[in-house]
């Protein structure tokens, strides 16, 4: 049996660690923003610790259940067309 030869063409392309950083980066900054200003009238008076509980625990699903692999989704078809 031979192993199937491997090509550059065949290879998946994957983004580098520095494209994933700044996708991350870019899912993640809008969502703090908005989930902190949607949430301050609510969470203003708490301490800063409990609010930065309650923005992570709004953000972090978001982001990696639907945000990221959407953006990753769309870079990736991005690079695929040039």
């Amino acid at each position: 049996m031979y192993a199937a030869e491997t090509t550059p063409a065949s290879k998946p392309m994957s983004p580098t660690v520095h494209e994933r950083a700044l996708i991350t980066w870019a899912a993640i900054f809008p969502l703090v923003s908005l989930t902190q200003w949607a949430l301050t009238p609510l969470i203003g008076p708490w301490p800063p610790v409990l609010r930065a509980f309650a923005v992570t625990l709004v953000v972090v699903p978001v982001a990696v259940y639907v945000v990221v692999p959407k953006l990753m989704a769309a870079y990736l078809r991005r690079v695929r067309r040039h």
